[in-house]
């Protein structure tokens, strides 16, 4: 196997339509449905907290963060996390994670969460969020519901609805 000449780097307004023809081929029509989508699709995605994985010219992966309100806590909505499925398997995901939550945590946020598959985010310190703790607008499995905080406590002061929050 060759190694990939990966490059990481924040997402550029350019690249929205690479990175939605990426999420279709990964998540299909059925995206738009999703509680996760519903909420982000309520406040736009923070360019600075957002990346890609570009192998040349050629858009592979993409992470995204928008701004959310959880209870009185200001927080981060992870997703979608994306992988050109060719792609999948070589640390992209991985790398596109850990560069974002360094990136929210440079910038002083305290928490981010996120709707996915505990086993995989649990590497990068997420955990479920205690059931009955947060609720989101929609129907979402609570074991999917994960959390990482990025400071000490941020979870425990983040209680109540989980809503975007509007440009």
């Amino acid at each position: 196997m060759t190694e990939l000449s990966l490059i990481i780097r924040n997402e550029q307004p350019v690249d929205s339509e690479a990175i939605e023809r990426l999420h279709e081929r990964a998540f299909g029509p059925g995206r738009f449905a999703r509680t996760a989508s519903r909420l982000r699709e309520g406040a736009p995605h923070l360019l600075d907290l957002s990346f890609t994985a570009m192998v040349g010219t050629l858009l592979v992966g993409s992470v995204r963060l928008t701004p959310v309100q959880a209870g009185s806590e200001g927080a981060l909505m992870l997703g979608p996390l994306t992988v050109e499925p060719a792609f999948e398997g070589r640390g992209i995901g991985a790398a596109l994670m850990r560069r974002s939550l360094d990136a929210a945590r440079d910038k002083g946020h305290t928490l981010v969460l996120l709707v996915g598959d505990e086993p995989y985010y649990r590497r990068f310190g997420f955990k479920r969020v205690p059931h009955g703790h947060l609720w989101l607008p929609g129907p979402v499995n609570p074991d999917r519901f994960l959390a990482v905080e990025l400071a000490e406590a941020a979870l425990a002061r983040a209680k109540g609805n989980v809503s975007a929050l509007p440009a």
